[in-house]
């Protein structure tokens, strides 16, 4: 177990805990997990498994989400977590674990993270194999905050990822301010890449950047042969979408060579 599982707040963060934590957990959310891999094309196997929210019986995350409001938020955000690293625990996966999280859910990291070492602790899931990404989007109530999570999640020792980057709010400015160790390209940039000129070059520029400020890209949304080699033609090694596998409810798709060779 990760030592880092360890972490407590001192006594002083303790009695500044966030009022959201005291408060009414609102409407409880049945929910479960569907996972989808993000391929390492130089092994084969799963780098990461990207938890999904579904709800109890594989409904759609849309369903889930439709029914988070100002009072569930801190505690829908929080029961997420655990239950993505219950389930990944109990299913024996291997490599990171991608868990999303809602920036306006987190009101003090330190306070807010706890319950997190706590389920980490308690299904025996090593911290250090937890990715936290997040969309930069129009609900992030502001940049600043969502920078300050991020170097916290940092601090613990989790990895940290911008999901969507290249949609319409998740843009360069996040970056002069926050590194991430990963990014994951908008699949609006990824589609049909291998036969559209712009955004070839629009994605070399980005994966130009990346590499001089030393983040890892992957490529989400994969669906063509094409698509994948050009990325691997370029150097990204971490692919994730239907080409390799669909999300799996409440269990792991099977992790194989034929990936590549797809």
């Amino acid at each position: 177990m990760n030592d880092k599982t360890s972490i407590r707040l001192a006594p002083d963060d303790a009695s500044r805990k966030c009022a959201a934590c005291r408060l009414p957990a609102g409407e409880i959310i049945d929910l479960a997990f569907a996972f989808q891999p993000i391929v390492d094309v130089r092994t084969g196997v799963a780098y990461a498994h990207e938890a999904l929210v579904r709800g109890p019986n594989g409904e759609s995350a849309g369903s889930v989400l439709a029914r988070i409001d100002d009072a569930n938020r801190y505690h829908f955000d929080q029961r997420c977590r655990a239950v993505a690293i219950e389930q990944a625990a109990s299913l024996g996966m291997s490599g990171y674990l991608s868990i999303n999280f809602m920036p306006n859910a987190v009101y003090q990291p330190e306070a807010c993270i706890r319950s997190t070492f706590e389920a980490a602790e308690k299904f025996q899931f090593s911290t250090d194999r937890i990715i936290f990404e997040t969309v930069e989007g129009e609900n992030i109530i502001s940049r600043p905050h969502l920078v300050e999570i991020f170097r916290a999640y940092r601090r613990f020792g989790f990895q940290t990822a911008i999901d969507d980057f290249g949609a319409g709010y998740s843009g360069l400015t996040l970056l002069t301010e926050f590194q991430p160790d990963l990014i994951k390209l908008d699949m609006e940039l990824v589609r049909g890449i291998d036969t559209d000129s712009v955004r070839q070059s629009i994605v070399r520029g980005v994966l130009s950047m990346c590499r001089d400020l030393g983040i890892r890209v992957i490529a989400e949304g994969i669906e063509t042969i094409g698509e994948r080699d050009f990325f691997v033609a370029h150097g990204v090694d971490l692919l994730q979408g239907y080409l390799f596998a669909k999300p799996a409810f409440r269990s792991l798709p099977a992790s194989t060579g034929d990936w590549l060779a797809a």
